[in-house]
């Protein structure tokens, strides 16, 4: 039985880009196993609830009822309510600072070849979207660490929306250079921006267009010997060049799924370039 280990923001995740793959896994006979940046419990974003919601960008909605359901129902459910706790998982580097570098490193590294050993037991990473990823997950080491623990497994990394900037900025803090270098990847583009209405569960921290257009950093982060591909008109986009799965948005979610099963279950080493 495979084992899948899905990161979820604690400021919010977009209904659909849990649900998807989450039928998915679940249907392929798959355990998925949640974890969140400090162990609380995930809950979707508001609008991605609510079938009446209007994209801005797209100028339709983009929540069906029968989603907005099960949205509600998985939140609702207690599935969701004992994540792995990611900050109990990977150690934090020390500052440069700190009066013991050298022994608080020896200890980071250490802590670390634990915790990369803790993942054996998974066969692949789902890093879940949504504006919530922003704030507690794309920057965070921790979840660098734990990317960079399944690309030195050779294990597969699906991202989805807002998630595909954790893969840019997850880097061997020595050498500084992001894993999708040479890579093709998608992920949420210009087009589908938000001018306004950037917003994070639990707070009152309501801001224009994300604080990044991640089109831009895919680009760099790719290199020049690799592509994003926006595939902007097109309903879905989805990109698999081993290890990584990355899907666009929302209406993505049950394709990146459906090819990360493909890539446990086939083999499957490129799809969508």
């Amino acid at each position: 039985m495979k084992k899948i280990l899905a990161v979820l923001s604690e400021y919010g995740y977009w209904g659909e880009e849990l649900v998807g793959p989450l039928e998915t896994f679940d249907q392929a006979g798959y355990t998925t196993v949640f974890a969140t940046p400090k162990g609380k419990i995930p809950h979707a974003l508001p609008p991605s609830m609510d079938a009446s919601f209007v994209d801005p960008p797209l100028g339709r909605t983009v929540v069906s009822e029968e989603m907005a359901k099960k949205t509600r129902d998985i939140d609702s459910s207690g599935r969701l309510n004992n994540p792995e706790n990611i900050e109990k998982m990977f150690p934090e580097r020390p500052y440069l600072s700190s009066p013991n570098y050298l022994k608080e490193m020896e200890s980071y590294y250490s802590l670390l070849e634990k915790a990369e050993r803790g993942l054996d037991r998974y066969d692949a990473l789902l890093i879940v979207g949504g504006s919530g990823p922003i704030v507690d997950m794309v920057n965070n080491r921790r979840v660098h660490d734990m990317i960079l623990a399944f690309y030195k497994k050779d294990k597969p990394i699906a991202v989805e929306c807002y998630g595909v900037t954790c893969l840019a900025f997850a880097r061997d803090f020595n050498l500084r250079k992001s894993i999708i270098w040479g890579k093709h990847v998608t992920g949420h583009a210009l087009e589908l921006d938000y001018k306004e209405g950037t917003g994070f569960l639990g707070t009152d921290f309501v801001i224009g267009p994300p604080p990044y257009p991640l089109e831009y950093i895919l680009r760099d982060a790719v290199g020049p010997n690799g592509q994003y591909h926006g595939n902007v008109g097109q309903r879905t986009s989805v990109i698999v060049d081993y290890p990584f799965i990355s899907a666009r948005s929302t209406a993505c979610s049950y394709l990146c799924g459906q090819k990360l099963v493909e890539v446990l279950e086939n083999g499957l080493r490129k799809y969508g370039w």
